[in-house]
């Protein structure tokens, strides 16, 4: 048996930082929402557990036991698979693909092993790790187990930007210095169009933007590309440095990805929709 899982990109549509517990983690209160762009996981029976990596990302991941696939499969001991990730996402690009391909791994492993789950839906392998595993959109708070469905946001058509630069999320964290910031004001409960989420999004935050973009000015070359090229919102996803752009159709979110693609053939530019569920 052959079992094939997406790891989509995760896009935080905002992230306040709220606070920072007193054993160093960080508290968060951020809109997610999941991309048609993904990774690949493929698993099958084996006697053995092993990794193989390929895809336009694989260079510089390793399939020893500090990544995180290897850590997720670890979660059911003693199984045995042959697993494949196909990196099709940038690393250390703000879009979770580390923990996206963790989730996946885990989904494809429950449904090999008929296992269930782990009770803390991967929250030990990491923050974002949770979030990965429910794939929707929703709110996720606390360090990252806290999370909400949200069924209030349409498809948002959308250009993401990764301006091939890596950021370090805990270089980032290190770099902010006022740390109890506002959390997300209330969401509506009602179906929002396009405009109405643009509106509502104008109103929050990245707070990790500003340190992220001292860290690597190439973010804001991003930002300003996605600006010109008519997007109704731009904004860093994350710790960076991928940045997204909300455009009001498919349309003209293709016609600015090509755009942007033409003038910076370098970066990994995708048009693509987000929360297409």
């Amino acid at each position: 048996m052959v079992i094939n899982q997406r790891a989509r990109a995760k896009i935080n549509l905002c992230l306040h930082l709220t606070g920072q517990r007193a054993d160093g983690y960080h508290l968060l209160d951020s809109l997610v929402v999941f991309a048609d762009v993904a990774d690949k996981i493929t698993v099958e029976a084996a006697q053995k557990l092993s990794l193989n990596i390929n895809g336009p990302f694989s260079d510089g991941l390793t399939v020893g036991a500090d990544n995180l696939v290897i850590k997720a499969a670890q979660t059911y001991q003693g199984l045995g698979a042959k697993i494949t990730l196909q990196k099709n996402l940038p690393i250390a690009s703000g879009i979770g693909g580390g923990s996206a391909d963790a989730a996946a791994s885990l989904r494809a492993l429950s449904e090999l092993s008929s296992q269930p789950l782990p009770a803390d839906n991967g929250l030990s392998l990491g923050a974002d790790v949770p979030v990965c595993l429910f794939g929707q959109a929703c709110r996720m708070q606390g360090i990252g187990e806290d999370i909400t469905p949200v069924s209030s946001l349409p498809p948002l058509p959308a250009v993401l930007v990764w301006p091939n630069v890596a950021v370090s999320t805990a270089t980032v964290f290190q770099s902010i210095s006022q740390k109890e910031n506002p959390a997300i004001s209330m969401l509506v409960d009602k179906k929002m169009e396009f405009a109405d989420t643009v509106a509502f999004l104008k109103t929050t935050r990245n707070d990790m933007q500003y340190a992220a973009r001292q860290l690597a000015p190439e973010i804001s070359d991003a930002l300003e590309m996605l600006e010109h090229s008519g997007a109704d919102l731009a904004r860093m996803s994350g710790s960076g440095a991928t940045c997204f752009g909300l455009f009001k159709d498919h349309e003209t979110a293709a016609a600015a990805a090509q755009e942007i693609a033409e003038c910076q053939p370098d970066w990994w530019v995708r048009s693509t929709v987000l929360n297409d569920t």
